[in-house]
């Protein structure tokens, strides 16, 4: 019987990387996102299922959800890993932005979550992946919202873990940096050499995912360096904020 797993932002950057090595490694997909176009032609590349769905939304999570369940009644592993940028700080951002922001990066998680539980109990034990971001870990005034929603959906996988634990599904936090992906072009916004090569690709953080699951580990950063981003936002603030001010933000997705 295939391992089965919902890989959410599956259409496109570190969902599809990470649908990509699971298929590789004999999982069999089911693809969620919300441009059906780039989702259908990834799901034909890895012979994956797919299901149209904005994450944000509760009743649309619910019911696809449902549909999955009744085709595949246990899930080993739920990829939370839908995302979108929120640029702009509090004051001068759209207001839909930012609550558009929160329902996705944040609530999404949550939702899907409660939505794939009874899959993922039948099937323990089993593993939950949210692709969080060190911006989750720091904070600037330059992308507030988009920061906000990742320190929630940090707190939320931190919390998961120790919740699920004894029903025995593992979960596991990943925070990636500057990533290159269609949704966030990390090298066209930096001019500098030194800047540009530390974004890396969708691959580099997919491969690591698959190894957080395989190996159980609890919370990791990619590239591992990036730890260095908790320590300075509570050791020197200062610089994380002056660094915000230049347009220096990481994002995961």
């Amino acid at each position: 019987m295939p391992k089965i797993a919902v890989v959410t932002g599956g259409s496109s950057g570190i969902g599809a990387a990470v649908a990509r090595k699971l298929t590789e490694r004999g999982w069999s997909c089911v693809l969620v996102a919300r441009g059906e176009e780039r989702l259908r032609a990834v799901a034909g590349e890895l012979g994956a299922e797919w299901e149209r769905c904005d994450v944000g939304d509760r009743s649309e999570v619910e019911r696809i959800a449902a549909a999955i369940r009744e085709r595949h009644p246990e899930i080993g592993l739920l990829v939370n890993g839908a995302g979108i940028p929120g640029r702009g700080g509090f004051l001068r951002a759209d207001a839909e932005l930012i609550e558009t922001v929160t329902r996705t990066n944040y609530l999404g998680g949550v939702w899907c979550l409660r939505a794939f539980l009874p899959a993922l109990e039948a099937a323990a034990p089993s593993h939950v992946v949210n692709v969080v971001s060190v911006a989750g870990t720091i904070s600037s005034g330059a992308a507030g919202p988009y920061s906000a929603s990742k320190h929630a959906q940090l707190a939320f996988s931190r919390a998961a873990r120790s919740e699920l634990r004894e029903r025995g599904i593992h979960v596991h936090t990943v925070l990636p940096g500057f990533v290159e992906t269609p949704g966030f072009p990390q090298r066209s916004r930096f001019s500098g050499s030194l800047l540009r090569a530390v974004v890396v690709e969708p691959e580099l953080v997919a491969n690591r995912i698959v190894a957080a699951v395989e190996r159980d580990r609890a919370e990791i950063f990619v590239p591992r360096y990036y730890r260095i981003a908790t320590l300075a936002q509570v050791f020197a603030p200062g610089l994380v904020a002056r660094a915000g001010k230049r347009g220096i933000r990481p994002a995961g997705e």
